[in-house]
């Protein structure tokens, strides 16, 4: 990889813990980060001003939010109000009612799409298949095939300009992405990751989002930032 502040990135920054730590990181590696985060009919919005902050706090090049709306195909309590987000259960092997149907897949299609334009041709992604809640979408096999279909799908990979997926927490414990993310000088307060937010920013602290969250601060032998409703 070569690094510099010339070598434009793309990345998928949500609002939440991950995202931020996947900015910070790449802004490490001395990539010029050029931010996309999606408007896609989540039940709360709060998590897009939070990526707002980061991306400004992180010394993003630029960020933009694309609006689509995967809530007219409901199927997840994420976008779907008929359904509810339960509390956790992270013991069940069962892929939880929070997965998005195809969610990464359309995400990083824009972030391709967009990339194509800049250009840019390293590609960023929170994903983890550690603590990845048992999401299809954010296992290995999904980002090796991904990347060999962009370069088969665009005017870059058949001008032999190689995209790249760059999902550098893939294989990190939350405790781990927590640490990492503070030697680099992420902000977790200015985070959130709880699937249940209230109108006035608190997490519920009962969602598999939540407890993922708590449990990563514990490992990880920092203090939790997160606000939670009493």
């Amino acid at each position: 990889m070569t690094q510099g502040s010339n070598k434009k990135a793309i990345i998928l920054l949500s609002g939440g813990l991950d995202s931020a730590t996947v900015l910070a990181h790449a802004v490490s590696e001395g990539f010029q980060c050029h931010c996309l985060s999606f408007d896609y009919g989540q039940s709360h919005q709060t998590e897009l001003a939070h990526a707002r902050i980061m991306a400004d706090a992180l010394g993003a090049a630029s960020h933009r939010t694309a609006h689509l709306d995967l809530a007219v195909f409901g199927g997840s309590a994420l976008t779907d109000e008929t359904i509810d987000v339960p509390d956790a259960d992270l013991g069940n092997e069962q892929i939880p009612v929070t997965y998005v149907p195809a969610r990464n897949t359309v995400f990083l299609a824009y972030a391709l799409a967009w990339g194509e334009v800049l250009p840019a041709y390293d590609l960023f992604i929170g994903v983890n298949a550690v603590d990845y809640s048992g999401y299809p979408d954010c296992r290995p096999a999904f980002i090796e095939a991904f990347e060999r279909m962009a370069n088969q799908a665009t005017k870059a990979g058949v001008e032999s300009q190689a995209f790249q997926i760059h999902a550098p927490l893939l294989h990190l414990t939350k405790g781990e992405i927590i640490q990492k993310g503070v030697k680099l000088g992420v902000n977790y307060e200015d985070t959130v990751s709880c699937y249940r937010l209230t109108d006035a920013g608190e997490a519920c602290g009962r969602c598999d989002a939540c407890v993922l969250r708590k449990d990563g601060f514990i490992e990880a032998g920092i203090p939790d930032p997160t606000r939670y409703v009493r």
